[in-house]
């Protein structure tokens, strides 16, 4: 693939943008948290770091994606939630608490993650003569991209306070603007592939996407959480990353194709993520008695 400005200019500062977003609404007591709700922590990690990638990878295979569809699919997957997640887990209820905790957390890990999840990917999808292993300095330029505008936005919070909550909505704003255009940018460059292939990638994400909210919901359930955990590990785990994960294909492995999964995920989780929404809101009130 071609170096482009989408690619070199565009997309690095447009995830710069969004992960400063979410850095801005971090605090160091969100890692600490881990030590006030273990249990329910550790059913997120668990679910974001073992069961989704193993959901996704039996997924692709079951639906016969192509290899590099197949990668984008678990690019997503090695993808942790972000700011979408938190807002709709307020929209519907959630722990936001848990939520901005998970995420952290989930960002942090992702330095390892990341790396391990996309390498299995392009040994198991790609084959042993088209496996070219994610370099130590792609991976270090993962973790810069992850982690330096989050420590921006976290530094700002805590020292500008209210700087920090008047740039909030316009953060906000200009993040789900830059995921729109990513969406679009991503749909028109690969229309061939995106158009031969629109049924078994769009069912796949749907899928995955759907499957990833009811796993992390049933999952608070079976532990026994309160209503409001399982809420927002449904939202955590289930709206990923898709940002992130269009950067790991375009710029990271240099691959349009494998950008394609992380575009038609980015659109379709606003509308799951509000279906999803809707029905645990109409769910009996004695479900939410139980679980609490």
């Amino acid at each position: 693939m071609q170096a482009s400005a989408l690619t070199t200019i565009g997309l690095p500062l447009a995830l710069a943008i969004i992960m400063l977003g979410l850095g801005l609404h971090l605090r160091m007591e969100d890692f600490k948290r881990i030590l006030v709700q273990p249990k329910a922590i550790l059913i997120g990690l668990l679910c974001q770091t073992l069961l989704l990638p193993a959901l996704c990878y039996f997924l692709c295979k079951s639906l016969g994606l192509s290899a590099e569809l197949a990668v984008g699919m678990m690019l997503l997957a090695a993808s942790p939630g972000g700011i979408t997640a938190n807002l709709y887990s307020h929209l519907f209820k959630g722990d936001v608490a848990l939520n901005i905790s998970l995420t952290a957390i989930n960002s942090v890990l992702s330095i390892v993650s990341i790396p391990f999840i996309v390498n299995f990917a392009l040994s198991s999808f790609m084959g042993s003569q088209a496996y070219i292993p994610l370099q130590f300095q792609k991976t270090l330029e993962v973790i810069v991209m992850v982690l330096t505008p989050v420590a921006i936005g976290m530094f700002i919070h805590s020292r500008f306070p209210r700087f920090s909550i008047k740039m909030d909505k316009p953060v906000k704003i200009a993040s789900s603007l830059i995921l729109t255009l990513l969406i679009v940018v991503v749909v028109i460059r690969e229309w061939a592939v995106l158009s031969s292939n629109f049924q078994v990638v769009g069912t796949a994400t749907l899928v995955f996407n759907v499957a990833s909210m009811l796993v992390g919901y049933f999952a608070g359930k079976l532990t026994r959480l309160t209503e409001g955990q399982n809420r927002a590990i449904a939202f955590e785990i289930g709206l990923h990353n898709s940002t992130l994960a269009i950067y790991l294909a375009l710029v990271v492995l240099r691959n349009d194709a494998m950008s394609i999964a992380p575009a038609i995920y980015g659109l379709l989780m606003f509308f799951t993520a509000a279906a999803f929404g809707w029905w645990v809101r109409r769910r009996p009130v004695a479900a939410l008695a139980m679980s609490k």
